[in-house]
């Protein structure tokens, strides 16, 4: 099993690190990538849907992606201790009517000795939106280290 550091117990400086590694990744909106962040058992609790392991991991992912278009995620560490972090989220989507939506959440992770996530817990709350409205203008994929964070903009 490889690592992923940065590896626990984080400071704050590592945590801050671990959760633009994960916002990167989900801004690649790579299932399978994605997974690989992840224990190979790890159990999620994403709204009121349970998925466990890394192909659950992946065909959640691959649902999500499919209707969730033109996906891009912020995400900030709101706290940290050991092998746990906590962050606030916000993502900006379209559905395939071209409805926009803001959906805001937060996410409880605990993390093994390899780096690896094998907790996760979110709680995530939909807001349509015009697109006028929209404030996460990046391309798609990584956000730009110089776009605004969460606080930034106020949100």
């Amino acid at each position: 099993m490889s690592q992923r550091p940065p590896l626990p117990p984080f400071t704050r400086e590592t945590a801050i690190e671990k959760v633009r590694q994960g916002e990167d990744g989900w801004n690649t909106r790579d299932p399978e990538k994605v997974s690989l962040a992840y224990s190979k058992d790890s159990r999620w609790r994403n709204r009121a849907e349970f998925v466990t392991g890394r192909d659950e991991i992946v065909a959640f992912l691959s649902r999500k992606w499919d209707r969730e278009l033109e996906y891009r995620l912020i995400k900030e560490l709101w706290a940290f201790c050991g092998n746990h972090i906590a962050v606030r989220f916000a993502y900006e989507w379209r559905d395939d009517s071209g409805h926009w939506f803001r959906s805001y959440g937060n996410e409880n992770w605990e993390f093994d000795e390899d780096g690896l996530m094998r907790v996760r817990h979110a709680c995530i709350n939909d807001l349509p939106i015009d697109e006028s409205e929209r404030k996460f203008h990046w391309p798609i994929g990584r956000r730009p280290d110089d776009h605004p964070s969460l606080s930034d903009l106020g949100l």
